[in-house]
C-alpha cells in the first residue's frame, strides 16, 4: 500500500524589515505568498489528499488553507511542525549585518554542529518525524500534506537520508512553497521526491 506524505514549506511572508521572525506571532503571507499557496493548491488539485495538517504559525496555516479547501478538508494543527527555536528571533541576522556584528552574540555561535544558537537539529528531526508518521497513519493508502518551515523540513530530509544534520544554510534545497514528498510502501520509506510548483527561491534570503 502506497502512502505519500508531502512536506510543504509555507509561502513568502510579509517581512519588510527582513528579520528572523521564527516563532513570533503576526507574520502572515505576502501577496506573492498567497499566490504561491494558490499555485500549489492547483498543482495538487488532482492528488488523492486525505489529510492536511499545519504548523500552528499563521504563515503556515494560511498556506494550508486553499489546499484543504480544494479537497474539502479541515486544516489540522500539529505543534511538531513548528519553526525551529532560535536565539536570534526578532533580529536581523544576514551575514555581516545586524546581530552577528555584535560581540555579545558571538558565544551563541560557538558550536554550529548542534547548533548552539537554537533548537538542536536532532530534536527538530525527531519531532518532525513524529508528525510525518502520524500523517502517514491518518492518510494510509492516500496522500497527506504537512505545511511546515524550511529548517525543519530540510533537517528531517537530511535525517532520513542519513546525512549529517549540520549543514550550510545557503545550500538547502527547500524553496518557498516547495514540496518534499516522502513515498511510503506500507511503513517503509522508499523514495524522497522534491519539486517546486511555485518556482525556485534563494535559500540565502533571511526572513523570506
Amino acid at each position: 500500500m502506497t502512502t505519500i506524505v508531502h512536506l510543504l514549506r509555507h509561502g513568502e511572508v510579509h517581512n519588510p524589515d527582513g528579520i528572523l521572525y521564527g516563532r513570533l506571532p503576526g507574520f502572515h503571507l505576502s501577496e506573492r505568498g498567497r499566490r504561491q499557496a494558490l499555485t500549489v493548491a492547483e498543482a495538487v488539485a488532482t492528488h488523492d489528499i486525505a489529510y492536511v495538517v499545519s504548523s500552528p504559525l499563521q504563515r503556515a496555516q494560511e498556506t494550508a488553507a486553499p489546499i484543504a479547501a480544494a479537497h474539502r478538508l479541515d486544516v489540522q494543527t500539529d505543534e511538531r511542525l513548528i519553526e525551529a527555536g532560535n536565539a536570534f528571533e526578532g533580529q536581523k541576522v544576514a551575514v555581516g549585518d545586524g546581530a552577528l556584528r555584535q560581540p555579545r552574540h558571538w558565544p551563541k555561535l560557538r558550536n554550529p554542529f548542534v547548533p548552539s544558537w537554537g533548537e538542536p537539529y536532532v530534536e527538530i528531526a525527531h519531532r518532525m518525524l513524529g508528525a510525518v508518521l502520524r500523517a502517514r497513519s491518518k492518510a494510509e493508502g492516500h496522500e497527506a500534506l504537512c505545511v511546515s518551515h524550511q529548517l525543519p523540513i530540510w533537517t528531517l530530509r537530511r535525517f532520513l537520508e542519513a546525512k549529517p544534520l549540520w549543514h550550510d544554510p545557503r545550500r538547502r534545497q527547500c524553496s518557498l512553497a516547495s514540496l518534499t514528498s516522502l513515498v511510503f510502501q506500507g511503513e517503509e520509506l522508499v523514495k524522497i521526491v522534491y519539486s517546486e510548483p511555485a518556482g525556485a527561491t534563494d535559500p540565502k534570503v533571511t526572513g523570506a
